[in-house]
């Protein structure tokens, strides 16, 4: 079933949505008194692959600056995507781009007013610059990777330009600082190079993992105790749901969106499982909050995990290990709502490893439904055009089925 108040299809396509986002993150980076130009520029950016389907911005010199930038930002997840981008750095690095890549954005103006100039002051050195442009989604934020004089990446800027994302940005920052010194024996984090303001927006500098350094394969069993880190990095509590910290801030953010009809439904679905199942006791720990295979890299030695905007202490265990995969199914098949029920079936084996009591692992399971509803639903991740955020067309219908299909 559908609820029938989910949009039949969002308004703006992913293009669309990145040309526009394009602009709105160089008006951030580049205030006036800088500005675009069609003539010489201070700064020069190569588009990659192009204005229209922009997905990244390079220097457009040295050349060997631009092509580290492509080659070290991200694991391409295919192998077609590797040959692209494999194609790209070869077209950087021999001055082909000009007819592979023909887009540039030249801005000039004083750079003392620039996003260059800021970190320079900040981190007390001069870097290279590529920028990120995202998927459309509510908490997209400008990110930047920093380069030194070789091609080396020195570091990643996130910058929260408005209420979510300067909260998200803040939170991350906070949660690097947590863990600084938490033993992760599986696991490698980022540190906080340098957090603070500029202007009206919110600053991380974190260090670089070395996501470029070859992969490993990941077991099910060595990711399940790379979880367990993460889990129990601020020890543990029992206690039945009802009675909970956790169950008393979910109940907060339900209120938050419970004048909305999407709210009100998942409302109704949160008391009827807590009223069937609240005095179950569960063990509680911490989660990253978005551990997707995007937000990690096995290596052999370790796991590289980043983007910890999400990390909260005090969540029934196991959640990382059912969104994680939620998430992997959901990258590739275009049908959310059987992906949902694909994990869902596995939610029992997901949660084994977090030694969650048989008869609490349904209920927790479905708690991590109703936590990602009530973020989606909070963050406007429909509004905002991300491609999961229509939460009636495939989440809520699932919830809801599940939670009604066990009423006693």
């Amino acid at each position: 079933m559908t609820v029938k108040t989910a949009p039949v299809r969002l308004t703006a396509n992913d293009a669309a949505l990145r040309a526009q986002y394009l602009d709105e993150v160089l008006t951030v980076l580049y205030p006036p008194p800088m500005f675009t130009t069609d003539g010489p520029g201070a700064i020069e950016f190569v588009v990659v692959p192009d204005r229209a389907r922009a997905r990244l911005l390079v220097p457009a010199s040295p050349r060997r600056i631009a092509a580290a930038a492509v080659r070290r930002y991200a694991e391409p997840q295919s192998r077609g995507a590797k040959l692209k981008r494999e194609a790209v750095v070869a077209a950087l690095q021999t001055g082909a781009s000009g007819l592979l890549l023909r887009d540039r954005i030249r801005i000039d103006g004083p750079r003392d007013a620039s996003i260059d100039a800021y970190l320079e002051r900040a981190l007390g050195r001069r870097t290279a610059l590529s920028i990120h442009i995202g998927p459309a989604r509510a908490n997209r934020k400008p990110v930047l990777q920093l380069l030194d004089d070789a091609g080396s990446t020195c570091g990643f800027v996130k910058l929260g330009t408005g209420p979510l994302t300067r909260e998200l940005v803040e939170a991350e920052t906070a949660a690097l600082r947590t863990l600084d010194g938490v033993p992760l024996p599986h696991l490698t984090v980022p540190q906080v190079l340098h957090a603070g303001r500029w202007g009206a927006h919110q600053v991380l500098v974190q260090s670089a993992l070395p996501v470029w350094r070859p992969r490993a394969s990941l077991s099910p069993r060595r990711l399940a105790a790379a979880m367990r880190d993460v889990a129990g990095c601020l020890g543990y509590t029992y206690g039945p749901l009802t009675a909970s910290p956790y169950w008393k801030s979910l109940t907060d953010r339900l209120a938050e969106v419970a004048d909305r009809e999407e709210g009100a439904q998942l409302g109704r679905a949160a008391r009827l499982l807590a009223d069937r199942a609240g005095q179950i006791s569960l063990r509680y720990g911490a989660w990253h909050g978005d551990w997707a295979p995007w937000n990690m890299a096995a290596l052999d030695d370790t796991v590289l995990l980043w983007d910890w905007e999400r990390f909260t202490p005090g969540v029934p265990a196991g959640f990382d290990a059912i969104h994680h995969e939620l998430q992997r199914r959901v990258q590739f098949d275009p049908d959310a709502t059987g992906a949902l029920e694909a994990t869902m079936q596995r939610a029992g084996e997901l949660l084994h490893p977090f030694e969650v009591a048989p008869g609490a692992r349904e209920l927790t399971a479905l708690l991590y439904l109703v936590d990602l509803a009530v973020r989606y639903l909070i963050d406007r991740q429909a509004e905002a055009g991300a491609r999961l955020g229509v939460l009636g067309s495939w989440l809520l219908p699932v919830l809801i089925r599940r939670v009604e299909g066990n009423r006693k």
